[in-house]
């Protein structure tokens, strides 16, 4: 029993310091699932003396390490003078075996947000990781940020940080409501996103020298082609690489022999009525029209048209 020495009252609170040790040299490693501790009887003594309330809730504390943790107790069992620690809890305190531990009642509120970060993400391929984290925080008490607990599932040890709880710094999550939210793993890496390449600009020709064969489809032109007219000259519309084949076509044939009736040439192409006839060009048709009003205009030298001219002839005998 504590007594303070300035007001001659008894301290309500319990503290005292024990030498620590891993549960399993009491041989119950069912104490690694959790975060509850075994105490000495004069222990549950002193705390039924003080009227402290279920559930019992403590601080340990490592002066030497600075390092602070909440806890429940299981029993009342161990040697006196000694505690028994689950093994993880030992390293959050950055204790060894046989070191001096502060041990403090503490009263907590209750937990209504926590969250957790695991060490890795194998921990997230389980098949139903919020079902195995309920079922393994239901053997906890109380959770303090920066701790890290672990959760042992079908043979492997899975370690989760304890990164944020709410209302306060410890919590307890003794029957209660409380919302649970997980952080990226600490291995886990976000997938690299693929490089964008920005499209390069063409110039403006080459844009328009693409679109060139698309864009261009043939058009119909009437009347296009060369010339030809029907007396046989040649037609001055013509281009220029055809003026010597349609003049060589327009004279006269040297293997043909004239007429034994008029000496005046035939030629090719052209219907003469009389012997004495003078070549006269035959009216064109409508569809030449167009064509003839785009040459220019004709050689004044040339004869006009004379209808019915030369010698006449006679079907009476």
């Amino acid at each position: 029993m504590a007594f303070d020495g300035s007001y001659g009252r008894r301290d309500s609170s319990f503290t005292q310091s024990y030498r620590c040790y891993p549960a399993s040299f009491i041989e119950k490693p069912h104490l690694e699932n959790g975060d509850k501790i075994i105490m000495p009887p004069s222990a549950l003594d002193r705390l039924a003396f003080l009227h402290i309330e279920y559930p019992m809730l403590f601080e340990l504390s490592n002066p030497s390490a600075g390092r602070v943790t909440h806890c429940g107790v299981l029993e009342f069992v161990a040697d006196e003078g000694l505690i028994y620690l689950p093994y993880w809890m030992m390293e959050n305190m950055l204790l060894q075996e046989g070191d001096i531990v502060q041990v403090k009642n503490a009263s907590l509120s209750k937990g209504t947000f926590v969250k957790l970060q695991p060490h890795t993400k194998d921990f997230l391929d389980i098949s139903n990781p919020k079902a195995v984290l309920e079922t393994t925080l239901r053997s906890f008490s109380c959770l303090t940020t920066g701790d890290t607990i672990m959760v042992a599932y079908n043979n492997k040890k899975f370690y989760i940080d304890v990164v944020e709880t709410k209302p306060s710094s410890a919590v307890s999550i003794i029957e209660t409501d409380c919302e649970v939210d997980f952080a990226p793993p600490l291995d886990y890496k976000e997938p690299e996103k693929p490089s964008v390449r920005t499209p390069v600009k063409k110039p403006r020709m080459e844009e328009e020298v693409e679109d060139e064969p698309a864009n261009k489809t043939p058009k119909f032109n009437p009347f296009t082609g060369p010339g030809r007219r029907l007396d046989g000259k040649p037609s001055t519309a013509t281009d220029e690489t055809d003026k010597p084949s349609s003049s060589a076509s327009a004279q006269p044939k040297e293997s043909e022999t004239p007429s034994s009736s008029s000496k005046a040439p035939r030629y090719c192409g052209k219907l003469v009525f009389g012997s004495n006839a003078d070549p006269a060009p035959k009216s064109t048709p409508k569809a030449t029209e167009k064509v003839k009003s785009e040459e220019p205009p004709v050689k004044s030298e040339e004869p006009k048209f004379k209808a019915f001219t030369g010698k006449k002839y006679t079907l009476k005998s």
